[in-house]
Order: C-alpha cells, then sequence, then structure tokens
C-alpha cells in the first residue's frame, strides 16, 4: 500500500470537500486517482474499461460519503478501502465464479500496462486469469498488504478460507506461470 506523497497534508481540502467545495475535491482526485486505480485495476483482473468505471465510482462514492468523513485515519486510507470495497462489490455483484480461470482470448492486452519488464507483463497476465475469489485474496494479502483477517472480514469468508484461497492463488500462478508446485 503505497501512500500518498510524503509531506501532503489534505486536510484543509478534504474539510473544504466536505463542505462542497469542488475544487478542493479536484485536488484530492488528483493526489490519489493513482492510488486507488492501482488497487482496482489489479482487483478487476488488469481491466482496463473495468478499473476506469471502478475507480469513477469510487469517487463518486467518495464525494457523496466525504461529509461522513470523520477524520479517525487519514483521507487516503479511508478513500483506498473505499475503492477496495467498490472493486469487491462488483466481483461479488458480477456473480463470479469463485473457481473457474479466465479464457485466455478474455484477458485485456497487456501492452497498455506501464511496466515494461516482460517478467511483470507475465506475472499480471497470469494473475489476470485467476478465479475472482483467489485473485482477490492474492492481491490483498500478497500485493496490497492486508491480513487475513481483514480479508476474511471484507470478502464474508473465514480466515482459514482466505489463507486456503492465498495458498491455491499461489499453486495456480505456478502453474499459470510454468513452475513445478
Amino acid at each position: 500500500m503505497s501512500p500518498a506523497p510524503a509531506g501532503t497534508n489534505d486536510s484543509d481540502d478534504v474539510r473544504a470537500a466536505a463542505a462542497g467545495d469542488r475544487r478542493a475535491f479536484q485536488r484530492l482526485y488528483q493526489l490519489h486517482v493513482g492510488r486507488v486505480h492501482g488497487a482496482v485495476y489489479r482487483l478487476a483482473g488488469y481491466d482496463h474499461a473495468r478499473a476506469e468505471d471502478l475507480t469513477q465510482d469510487a469517487f463518486i462514492r467518495a464525494w457523496q460519503k466525504l461529509p461522513g468523513f470523520r477524520h479517525e485515519s487519514a483521507f487516503g486510507t479511508w478513500l483506498y478501502r473505499l475503492a477496495v470495497n467498490v472493486a469487491l462489490m462488483d466481483i461479488r455483484a458480477r456473480g463470479a465464479d469463485p473457481v473457474s480461470m479466465m479464457d485466455e482470448e478474455d484477458l485485456p492486452d497487456a501492452g497498455g500496462t506501464p511496466f515494461c519488464a516482460a517478467e511483470r507483463e507475465e506475472l499480471e497476465h497470469a494473475v489476470g486469469k485467476l478465479p475472482p475469489r483467489a485473485r482477490a485474496v492474492l492481491v490483498l494479502h500478497d500485493v496490497e498488504g492486508w491480513k487475513h483477517e481483514e480479508i476474511g472480514a471484507e470478502l464474508g469468508m473465514a480466515v482459514g478460507t482466505s489463507k486456503a484461497q492465498l495458498h491455491r492463488a499461489r499453486g495456480l500462478l505456478r502453474k499459470v506461470l510454468g513452475e513445478s508446485s
């Protein structure tokens, strides 16, 4: 989980945006959109269009809920959690089959990723092929740094199930990437 740039104090903009200041919210958007998009992009299986929609949905929801923001955590943390929830609700709403792998032709072209390393592209491609729930657990645990307790609570599964999904996702990644278990 990468935070907003060091030295960033967005509390004035948060208060102003909560009071209806659209320019303040625009500054918050510009400051946090990269992190939000990155998280939902991975959870959406590297589907650019879906990630864009989910990012916009997250910011719309943040605008709507901002007056209720209690400042108990950093705004970026609150927004990030809200965005992840939007992405997870999308997975649930799509009735994603928790065990099926995505077909090769359903994967988006990886040419638009901002990274040029061949290994990174291959890994993103492999993660994108994982079943949605296994992918969500893998991304939240290994990429975003969540604990199994948090993942279990968010996805409505037992901690042991989260651990099993992570183990399964890693095994499937090894298989997709051609390594032996």
